[in-house]
């Protein structure tokens, strides 16, 4: 028997005030549109920013539906909107942020496993990685270089 270590590395933040100008743009973004997720079940909101190398900013937040698991993570929403609407274009940064409306969320809420996946998809078919700025409502933002951090052992195309 072997066994492996694996590694991740993370760069924390410990406010928006003290993330580079650009991302706490981005992660503005992402709490603003946080506002419009449709969440009356979970009553967990979720928004994110990406930013794509056409400098063209897109942004998503959860959409729940009652016949679970119809709606849709707010990061699923905005890269698959990316996908659609820039089909050429890279993801270049994300920024997340997740709020409840129980309990004030001061840890980083990274992607769901299904976030994961589908950012890793991404991630694969452009061959570049995608910067990944993950928070709460408040507290602390943790960002990844890339998805690997976040998952390392992908799932892609070449396994088919």
């Amino acid at each position: 028997m072997k066994e492996i270590t694996i590694t991740t590395q993370f760069k924390v933040f410990d406010s928006i005030q003290d993330l580079p100008n650009d991302i706490q743009d981005l992660m503005t973004q992402a709490v603003e549109v946080r506002k419009n997720a449709y969440a009356p079940y979970s009553k967990f909101r979720v928004g994110v920013a990406l930013v794509l190398d056409n400098g063209k900013i897109v942004v998503g937040s959860n959409q729940e539906n009652a016949a679970y698991p119809s709606g849709l993570c707010a990061e699923r929403v905005a890269i698959f909107y990316a996908g659609a609407v820039y089909p050429e274009a890279k993801i270049l940064k994300m920024a997340i942020t997740a709020a409840s409306d129980t309990n004030q969320t001061t840890a980083p809420i990274p992607p769901c496993g299904s976030c994961r996946q589908s950012i890793a998809e991404y991630e694969i078919r452009q061959e570049t990685p995608i910067e990944i700025y993950f928070m709460g409502e408040i507290g602390a933002i943790y960002k990844s270089e890339s998805l690997k951090n976040l998952l390392p052992f992908m799932f892609d195309k070449k396994f088919l």
